[in-house]
């Protein structure tokens, strides 16, 4: 009977390789699998970047509600970060990201929309949401695009972490709009 101590290394030792099928072995030098690995580059660079954004969208945002729910996503883009890392490993690559030009471009509007609008309004807390609702769209494009193109290669494990990110992407989305139709958008309207 194996102990907590062998299981919990069988876990881990199961865990690094993927999952492959004979399909995922014969795509690992196409085309096709240099385009998910070109697009899993586009993403990591886009998380890393947002760890660096979000930290000044929530200092920006006025409601506690907003302030809570950037801060809570921070944490999650952090964990999407350690997840991609693990995807690059279990592809046997090193991380790396490749400039990602349209969250370059979506955080830059962010920051114009701070910028633009006055400070401790619920106008700019319309604005942080409409930018940060940008961002999440862009992510589940994505992580939804990655993810299908992981499963046709058969690296099922990837498959597993792209979803669970896809799927807190989604979540994130929901709150915001949820925050915008509860409150800030109706307050932003009587400013």
């Amino acid at each position: 009977m194996p102990t907590s101590r062998t299981t919990a290394k069988t876990a881990s030792t199961n865990r690094k390789p993927a999952r492959k099928s004979n399909t995922a072995e014969q795509m690992s030098n196409s085309k096709f699998h240099e385009l998910f690995m070109e697009e899993l580059k586009d993403i990591y660079w886009a998380e890393k970047a947002l760890v660096k954004a979000l930290p000044k969208m929530q200092k920006a945002a006025t409601s506690e509600e907003l302030k809570t729910a950037i801060g809570d996503h921070l944490e999650e883009t952090k964990t999407h970060v350690s997840r991609l890392e693990e995807i690059f490993e279990m592809m046997g690559k090193r991380a790396m990201g490749k400039k990602c030009e349209a969250m370059e471009g979506l955080i830059a509007e962010a920051q114009q929309g701070v910028e633009d609008t006055e400070e401790d309004s619920m106008v700019r807390d319309a604005c942080i949401i409409i930018a940060a609702q940008k961002v999440e769209h862009y992510e589940i494009s994505a992580y939804g695009s990655l993810r299908t193109l992981a499963n046709v290669m058969g690296h099922s494990d990837a498959v597993d972490l792209l979803e669970q990110t896809l799927e807190e992407e989604k979540h994130a989305d929901s709150l915001l709009t949820e925050i915008a139709e509860s409150t800030v958008n109706e307050e932003a309207a009587a400013e």
